[in-house]
């Protein structure tokens, strides 16, 4: 067993590759290799993971039904072995709505990079590797919306659109695309001066061809890590827009709204506001925590 484990180790990490995907294999290997020596992004990893388990699995998972609760008997009860993370004014299981809150919050994060990255990775590419006025327009637009901050620009454009998760997802998703375009365009100014894509021009290949097939690829890596490390952001922006009740409208158990609902008894029942805050903290740090570990494992310098 462990010669074969050696065997393939070797295969994987060979300095001279026989084929495209023992190549590729090596690189995610490597890639995995160097990600998995960072405790801290391994528990990042393993909270996402946790993450994504308990939204596939809510209607399983949450003990109670999110939206129903009883003014009578479960109002503001605190935390105890029947309800964990106690209940709300309307007499609803915090712990329920937490579970089934954790499917809009990765829906709106898997929308907002979706939406955001694709634009922004090919702004950034077509800006740095046509350049003159085509770069300067595309800068200057980008330069725009980097001027106002990201939850006021996001407050803007939902005023406009209009209360509502899809909204919410798409004003998120229009105030996010600029820092992609701007790391999209710094590695394309460098990666346009390789000999490799002046060869390629020799042979004839367009310049989308050139953009797409070998200038994106290269500045995917980058991205994805800003990618993942904004992903913190969003959530806040998300749980911003639902504190002040322009993202997921009631009975949606959306986190930041969530809040919302338990400021005024902050003081007596703490654990209405505490609960949604906390799952907020912890699914923020383990996206940046994962972040990082993938800058470093993605560093090409390394």
């Amino acid at each position: 067993m462990s010669t074969a484990k050696e065997s393939l180790h070797d295969w994987l990490m060979s300095e001279r590759p026989g084929s495209r995907r023992q190549a590729a294999l090596g690189r995610a290997y490597a890639g995995w290799r160097g990600f998995a020596r960072n405790r801290l992004a391994l528990g990042g990893l393993l909270i996402v993971l946790g993450l994504l388990f308990v939204a596939a699995f809510a209607n399983q998972l949450a003990p109670y039904h999110p939206n129903v609760g009883d003014l009578t008997s479960t109002r503001l009860l605190p935390p105890s072995s029947a309800h964990w993370f106690g209940t709300d004014d309307q007499g609803r299981d915090i712990l329920s709505r937490l579970i089934h809150g954790s499917r809009i919050t990765l829906f709106v994060v898997v929308l907002v990079a979706v939406l955001a990255a694709p634009i922004g990775l090919i702004v950034g590419t077509v800006a740095g590797y046509r350049g003159g006025w085509i770069d300067a327009a595309l800068m200057r637009v980008t330069d725009i919306f980097l001027a106002f901050p990201r939850l006021i620009l996001a407050l803007a454009f939902v005023a406009a659109l209009g209360p509502g998760i899809e909204n919410a997802v798409l004003a998120i998703a229009l105030t996010s695309w600029p820092p992609y375009a701007r790391i999209a365009r710094a590695e394309t100014l460098t990666i346009r001066q390789a000999d490799y894509i002046a060869a390629v021009q020799l042979v004839g290949a367009s310049h989308s061809r050139i953009v797409l097939r070998h200038i994106m690829p290269l500045c995917l890596p980058s991205v994805i890590v800003r990618v993942t490390l904004d992903m913190a952001g969003i959530i806040l922006t998300a749980a911003g827009l639902g504190f002040l009740g322009l993202g997921a409208q009631p009975p949606l158990p959306e986190w930041g709204a969530m809040i919302a609902a338990g400021r005024q008894y902050v003081l007596d029942q703490w654990w209405v506001a505490a609960g949604p805050g906390l799952a907020i903290f912890v699914v923020s740090l383990a996206f940046n925590l994962l972040g990082d570990g993938l800058r470093d494992a993605l560093d090409p310098k390394k």
